[in-house]
Protein backbone atom coordinates (compact mmCIF):
# COMPACT_ATOMS: atom_id res chain seq x y z
CA UNK A 1 0.00 0.00 0.00
CA UNK A 2 1.16 3.24 -1.24
CA UNK A 3 1.87 5.88 1.58
CA UNK A 4 -0.24 8.70 -0.67
CA UNK A 5 -2.24 8.64 -3.87
CA UNK A 6 -2.37 11.57 -5.37
CA UNK A 7 -5.54 11.79 -7.94
CA UNK A 8 -6.46 14.66 -10.53
CA UNK A 9 -9.31 15.52 -11.52
CA UNK A 10 -9.30 15.37 -15.79
CA UNK A 11 -13.25 16.41 -15.96
CA UNK A 12 -16.59 16.51 -14.29
CA UNK A 13 -18.77 16.49 -17.34
CA UNK A 14 -19.59 14.64 -20.55
CA UNK A 15 -18.06 18.17 -22.54
CA UNK A 16 -15.79 19.44 -19.98
CA UNK A 17 -12.39 21.16 -21.53
CA UNK A 18 -9.20 18.97 -21.41
CA UNK A 19 -6.57 21.31 -21.25
CA UNK A 20 -6.58 21.33 -17.53
CA UNK A 21 -5.84 17.52 -17.81
CA UNK A 22 -3.26 17.92 -20.15
CA UNK A 23 -1.53 20.17 -17.63
CA UNK A 24 -2.60 17.77 -14.33
CA UNK A 25 -0.61 14.84 -16.49
CA UNK A 26 2.43 17.25 -17.56
CA UNK A 27 2.62 19.13 -14.20
CA UNK A 28 0.57 17.72 -11.62
CA UNK A 29 2.85 15.28 -10.03
CA UNK A 30 -0.24 12.74 -9.98
CA UNK A 31 -1.08 9.00 -9.94
CA UNK A 32 -4.45 8.91 -11.05
CA UNK A 33 -6.10 11.31 -13.64
CA UNK A 34 -9.57 11.16 -13.10
CA UNK A 35 -12.39 11.73 -15.89
CA UNK A 36 -15.99 11.71 -14.51
CA UNK A 37 -18.05 12.51 -17.68
CA UNK A 38 -21.32 10.21 -17.28
CA UNK A 39 -24.89 11.13 -15.99
CA UNK A 40 -28.73 9.88 -16.91
CA UNK A 41 -29.03 11.69 -19.82
CA UNK A 42 -25.55 10.76 -21.19
CA UNK A 43 -25.59 7.06 -20.38
CA UNK A 44 -29.17 7.31 -22.38
CA UNK A 45 -27.57 9.24 -25.36
CA UNK A 46 -24.55 6.55 -25.29
CA UNK A 47 -27.58 3.77 -25.64
CA UNK A 48 -29.11 5.59 -28.23
CA UNK A 49 -25.70 5.63 -30.03
CA UNK A 50 -24.91 2.22 -29.32
CA UNK A 51 -28.17 0.97 -30.71
CA UNK A 52 -27.43 2.91 -33.75
CA UNK A 53 -24.16 1.95 -34.48
CA UNK A 54 -22.44 -1.14 -32.37
CA UNK A 55 -19.38 0.82 -32.45
CA UNK A 56 -20.22 3.69 -30.79
CA UNK A 57 -22.03 4.10 -27.54
CA UNK A 58 -18.99 5.41 -25.12
CA UNK A 59 -18.28 9.45 -24.75
CA UNK A 60 -17.59 11.08 -28.16
CA UNK A 61 -14.63 13.27 -26.69
CA UNK A 62 -13.13 10.11 -25.50
CA UNK A 63 -10.57 9.57 -28.91
CA UNK A 64 -9.99 13.59 -28.36
CA UNK A 65 -9.47 13.47 -24.27
CA UNK A 66 -6.83 10.10 -24.32
CA UNK A 67 -4.96 11.73 -27.35
CA UNK A 68 -4.32 15.01 -25.35
CA UNK A 69 -3.59 13.36 -22.18
CA UNK A 70 -1.76 9.95 -23.13
CA UNK A 71 1.51 11.63 -23.89
CA UNK A 72 1.61 12.97 -20.22
CA UNK A 73 0.71 9.90 -18.28
CA UNK A 74 2.69 7.50 -19.93
CA UNK A 75 6.02 10.21 -19.65
CA UNK A 76 5.06 10.37 -15.78
CA UNK A 77 3.34 7.24 -15.10
CA UNK A 78 -0.06 8.39 -14.48
CA UNK A 79 -3.16 6.04 -14.97
CA UNK A 80 -6.14 7.01 -15.98
CA UNK A 81 -9.77 6.28 -14.31
CA UNK A 82 -13.09 7.06 -16.45
CA UNK A 83 -16.66 6.26 -16.77
CA UNK A 84 -16.46 7.27 -20.18
CA UNK A 85 -16.93 3.70 -21.26
CA UNK A 86 -20.62 5.01 -21.32
CA UNK A 87 -23.02 2.11 -23.00
CA UNK A 88 -19.81 0.58 -24.31
CA UNK A 89 -16.81 0.60 -22.39
CA UNK A 90 -15.28 -2.83 -24.06
CA UNK A 91 -15.40 -0.66 -27.63
CA UNK A 92 -13.68 2.47 -25.77
CA UNK A 93 -10.87 0.50 -24.62
CA UNK A 94 -10.36 -0.73 -27.84
CA UNK A 95 -10.43 2.78 -29.30
CA UNK A 96 -7.74 3.68 -26.02
CA UNK A 97 -5.35 0.77 -26.97
CA UNK A 98 -5.87 1.59 -30.63
CA UNK A 99 -4.74 5.68 -30.10
CA UNK A 100 -2.24 5.02 -28.00
CA UNK A 101 -0.69 2.25 -30.57
CA UNK A 102 -0.75 5.41 -33.15
CA UNK A 103 0.71 7.57 -30.40
CA UNK A 104 3.74 4.49 -29.69
CA UNK A 105 2.39 3.86 -26.47
CA UNK A 106 1.81 -0.35 -27.72
CA UNK A 107 1.37 -3.05 -24.96
CA UNK A 108 -0.75 -0.07 -23.14
CA UNK A 109 -3.02 -2.12 -20.84
CA UNK A 110 -6.61 -0.68 -20.21
CA UNK A 111 -8.80 -2.56 -18.00
CA UNK A 112 -12.76 -2.69 -18.49
CA UNK A 113 -15.53 -2.26 -15.54
CA UNK A 114 -19.14 -4.60 -16.42
CA UNK A 115 -22.32 -5.07 -14.83
CA UNK A 116 -24.05 -2.06 -14.90
CA UNK A 117 -26.16 -2.44 -17.84
CA UNK A 118 -29.24 -4.39 -16.51
CA UNK A 119 -31.14 -4.49 -19.48
CA UNK A 120 -31.70 -7.73 -19.81
CA UNK A 121 -32.77 -8.16 -16.19
CA UNK A 122 -35.25 -5.27 -16.25
CA UNK A 123 -37.03 -6.64 -19.55
CA UNK A 124 -37.15 -10.07 -17.99
CA UNK A 125 -39.46 -8.22 -14.95
CA UNK A 126 -42.21 -6.77 -17.14
CA UNK A 127 -44.82 -7.10 -14.39
CA UNK A 128 -42.51 -4.75 -12.06
CA UNK A 129 -44.39 -1.60 -10.52
CA UNK A 130 -42.11 1.77 -11.06
CA UNK A 131 -41.78 3.91 -7.93
CA UNK A 132 -42.33 6.97 -9.41
CA UNK A 133 -45.38 6.46 -11.70
CA UNK A 134 -47.00 3.70 -10.54
CA UNK A 135 -47.05 1.99 -13.64
CA UNK A 136 -45.76 -1.20 -15.02
CA UNK A 137 -42.33 -2.03 -16.56
CA UNK A 138 -44.05 -3.14 -19.42
CA UNK A 139 -45.93 -0.23 -20.77
CA UNK A 140 -42.90 2.06 -20.48
CA UNK A 141 -40.15 -0.82 -22.44
CA UNK A 142 -40.59 0.21 -25.48
CA UNK A 143 -39.61 3.35 -25.23
CA UNK A 144 -36.73 2.55 -23.03
CA UNK A 145 -33.18 3.55 -24.18
CA UNK A 146 -31.42 2.08 -21.14
CA UNK A 147 -31.65 0.31 -18.06
CA UNK A 148 -28.25 0.93 -15.68
CA UNK A 149 -27.45 -0.32 -12.09
CA UNK A 150 -24.54 2.41 -9.95
CA UNK A 151 -21.75 0.04 -9.45
CA UNK A 152 -20.10 0.97 -6.56
CA UNK A 153 -15.94 1.17 -5.85
CA UNK A 154 -15.72 -2.22 -5.27
CA UNK A 155 -16.57 -3.48 -8.80
CA UNK A 156 -13.39 -1.22 -9.89
CA UNK A 157 -11.20 -2.80 -7.21
CA UNK A 158 -10.11 -5.41 -9.67
CA UNK A 159 -9.86 -3.45 -12.46
CA UNK A 160 -7.41 -0.84 -10.45
CA UNK A 161 -5.62 -4.46 -9.22
CA UNK A 162 -5.09 -5.40 -12.99
CA UNK A 163 -2.18 -2.65 -12.60
CA UNK A 164 -3.92 -1.22 -16.26
CA UNK A 165 -2.80 2.30 -17.27
CA UNK A 166 -6.52 3.17 -18.49
CA UNK A 167 -9.47 1.54 -16.30
CA UNK A 168 -12.40 2.36 -18.16
CA UNK A 169 -16.19 1.84 -16.25
CA UNK A 170 -19.79 2.47 -17.72
CA UNK A 171 -22.30 3.33 -15.13
CA UNK A 172 -20.79 4.11 -11.66
CA UNK A 173 -21.49 5.66 -8.42
CA UNK A 174 -20.00 9.43 -9.56
CA UNK A 175 -17.67 9.08 -6.12
CA UNK A 176 -17.28 5.51 -7.00
CA UNK A 177 -14.19 6.74 -9.30
CA UNK A 178 -11.91 8.19 -6.39
CA UNK A 179 -13.14 6.33 -3.36
CA UNK A 180 -11.93 2.86 -5.25
CA UNK A 181 -8.17 4.61 -5.23
CA UNK A 182 -8.57 5.21 -1.46
CA UNK A 183 -7.58 1.54 -1.04
CA UNK A 184 -4.18 1.87 -2.60
CA UNK A 185 -3.60 4.28 0.10
CA UNK A 186 -3.27 5.03 3.32
CA UNK A 187 -3.88 8.36 3.03
CA UNK A 188 -6.07 9.74 -0.25
CA UNK A 189 -4.68 13.14 -1.54
CA UNK A 190 -7.35 14.98 -4.34
CA UNK A 191 -5.44 17.64 -6.80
Amino acid sequence: MADKVRIGSGAGYAGDRWEPAVELAEKGEIDFLAFECLAERTIARENLARIRDPGKGYNPLLPDRIRAVLPGCMKHGVRVITNMGAANPVKAARRVCEIANELGFSGLRAAVVLGDDVRNVVVGMPELELIETGMHLEEILPKMASANAYLGADAILAALHTGAEVIITGRVSDPSLFLALNSLSSKLVLQ
